[in-house]
C-alpha cells in the first residue's frame, strides 16, 4: 500500500531542511571560508569562482545549480526538486547571509577541517534524511545511488569532490589547502553516515549447525530476535542442511557466539554487516528517509 505523506511528514521534512541548512552554511562560512579550504561540489566550484572574480559564493551557487535541477525535474520529479531546490536556496542565501557576521571560528587549518567537516555533514544529513539534497554534486550522487544503491552517499560524494580539490589545487597553487579539503570532507563523509544510518549498525548472521533446531529455540529465547531456516546443501557431502538467518544488533554477536559455543562447537558461523534493516525491533520500514 503506498504511504502517502502527512501534513506532519511535510514539516518534519522542511524543519529538517531548515536546520539542516543553518548547520551546513555555518561550517562553510565560519571554518572553511576563512581558512581557504574549499567545500566540496559545486559551492566549491562556487567558491573557486569566488576566489578569482569576487562573486558572491551564495549566487553562484544558485546559478551553477539551475541545470542540475532541470536534471533532476526529469530523472526524478517535480516533488523530487521542490525539497531540494529549498534546501540549495536556504544554503546559498545564509552562506552569503553570514558573510554579515563576520566570524572566524579558528584560525587553525586542522580545526577548521575538522569541525567545519563535523557541521557540513551534520547539515547534509539532515537535508538527506528529509529526502531531499542540496543540489548540485548531491544530485549527482542521488542519480549514482539510484543505479547503485548499496552505496553510501557519502562516499559517492568524497570519489566526485576529488575532482574540485585537485582543480583548487592546481589553479590557486594552494595543495596543501587541497589536503586540508580532503581530511574536511572525509569527516563530512563519516558524520553524513553516521546521520543517516546511525552509530548501532545491525549485523546478519548465518549459522549452519546440524542443531539448528536447538539453536534458533536458544537465539529467540535469549536475544528476542526472529530466526529464518534456510535450506541448504553441503557440496561435498551433499547433505541437507539449515542455514539460521538472524539479524541482530552489533553488541549480540558475542551473545550469539556464546550461544552456538554451548549448544554446537563444530557450528559455521559468518557475521555481515548490515546499513539498513528495517522491521520489527529495528527501522520503520514506513520511514522514507
Amino acid at each position: 500500500m503506498h504511504h502517502s505523506k502527512t501534513v506532519k511528514d511535510y514539516v518534519w521534512e522542511y524543519f529538517l531542511i531548515i536546520v539542516g541548512s543553518l548547520f551546513y552554511a555555518a561550517g562553510l562560512r565560519f571554518f572553511f571560508y576563512p581558512n581557504d579550504i574549499i567545500a566540496g561540489g559545486v559551492t566549491g566550484i562556487a567558491m573557486i569562482i569566488n576566489y578569482l572574480t569576487d562573486a558572491p559564493v551564495g549566487v553562484m551557487n544558485l546559478v551553477i545549480n539551475i541545470p542540475l535541477f532541470i536534471w533532476a525535474w526529469k530523472g526524478f520529479g517535480l516533488k523530487f526538486i521542490i525539497g531540494s531546490f529549498v534546501a540549495t536556496v536556504l544554503c546559498s542565501v545564509l552562506v552569503d547571509l553570514y558573510a554579515y557576521f563576520d566570524i572566524v571560528a579558528t584560525d587553525n587549518m586542522l580545526l577548521a577541517a575538522i569541525y567545519g567537516g563535523v557541521l557540513n555533514g551534520l547539515g547534509l544529513g539532515l537535508v538527506y534524511r528529509a529526502g531531499d539534497t542540496t543540489g548540485g554534486i548531491d544530485i549527482v550522487a542521488k542519480f549514482v545511488r539510484r543505479r547503485y544503491p548499496y552505496v553510501n552517499f557519502g562516499t559517492i560524494i568524497l570519489i566526485l569532490d576529488i575532482v574540485i580539490y585537485a582543480a583548487f589545487a592546481v589553479i590557486f597553487n594552494e595543495f596543501e589547502g587541497a589536503m586540508y579539503a580532503l581530511i574536511a570532507m572525509f569527516v563530512v563523509t563519516r558524520v553524513i553516515d553516521l546521520v543517516l544510518y546511525g552509530l548501532g549498525t545491525s549485523k546478519v548472521c548465518y549459522i549452519i549447525s546440524d542443531e539448528s533446531d536447538k539453536l534458533k529455540n536458544a537465539i529467540t529465547a535469549t536475544l528476542g530476535r526472529g530466526v529464518t531456516l534456510l535450506k541448504g546443501e553441503g557440496a561435498y557431502t551433499g547433505k541437507a542442511k539449515n542455514v539460521i538467518l538472524c539479524v541482530i544488533k552489533k553488541q549480540q554477536i558475542m551473545d550469539v557466539r556464546k550461544i552456538i559455543k554451548s549448544i554446537d562447537t563444530h557450528a559455521f558461523l559468518i557475521v555481515t554487516e548490515a546499513k539498513n534493516v528495517y522491521g520489527n525491533g529495528f527501522g520503520d520500514i514506513t520511514d522514507e528517509s
